[in-house]
């Protein structure tokens, strides 16, 4: 228990330092000797610290280099507001699946008023829940080139990949809504009635351009919709 309270105050006090300005925006962090003296704990306690951190989307670790401050955005300061999938991950395993990445013409998908005349990268996967089918996601992503990048949506995620390529998310905003699901979903997700959980997400960057849209279909009665915030 101490050790974790230890490691959480190292993070909070790193991240205080990053939002401050103290460690910049690609600069590196102290090295973790450094840091292990600075705090007076041990290389445990830095490297979850730092591990947190990186999961938060501040750091970046290189081997042979260091840790490299890559943001101090708004955003990342959302970070104590704790995802569904966050939630879901204590309690029971999901996993995920890669259905489709591939590259469509725009005028299929609901960003044909705003992108009418490119290709724009579409991709579904499903998650599961102790390996019941339980959440559809697709995601459309224009502006990126797809070449050499279908493996990379299994190992990273969508954030990550997004930054990996030049598009970072500044703000977003969402919806949900009650739906029916068309046959083929309702397949996928193994429900017996058509009622599901839709929400619609919609990134920016910080010229408001969009950079995302996804739709999500939950089985909710699986385990309801929630999000976990920290004021």
């Amino acid at each position: 228990m101490v050790a974790e309270i230890l490691y959480q105050k190292v993070a909070d006090d790193i991240k205080k330092n990053i939002l401050s300005g103290m460690y910049e925006v690609g600069s590196l962090i102290p090295t973790e000797n450094e840091l292990e003296t600075k705090y007076n704990v041990s290389k445990i306690t830095i490297r979850k610290a730092v591990d947190q951190l990186v999961t938060e989307g501040y750091l970046l670790k290189k081997s042979g280099i260091g840790t490299r401050v890559i943001s101090n955005s708004l955003f990342n300061k959302l970070s104590k507001a704790r995802s569904y999938s966050s939630i879901i991950k204590e309690h029971d395993q999901l996993t995920k699946k890669n259905l489709t990445v591939e590259l469509v013409s725009a005028i299929d998908t609901p960003l044909k008023d705003l992108f009418e005349n490119q290709n724009i990268i579409y991709v579904k996967n499903l998650y599961s829940l102790d390996n019941n089918p339980f959440i559809l996601v697709e995601h459309f992503l224009p502006n990126i080139n797809l070449t050499n990048n279908k493996s990379k949506f299994n190992n990273q995620s969508l954030y990550k990949f997004l930054k990996d390529n030049g598009q970072e998310i500044n703000s977003f905003k969402e919806e949900f809504s009650a739906v029916n699901l068309d046959t083929s979903d309702q397949e996928l997700l193994n429900k017996k009635d058509s009622l599901a959980l839709k929400r619609i997400r919609q990134g920016f960057d910080n010229k408001g351009h969009l950079i995302e849209y996804t739709t999500s279909i939950y089985d909710s009665n699986k385990m309801p919709y929630k999000i976990e915030y920290e004021i």
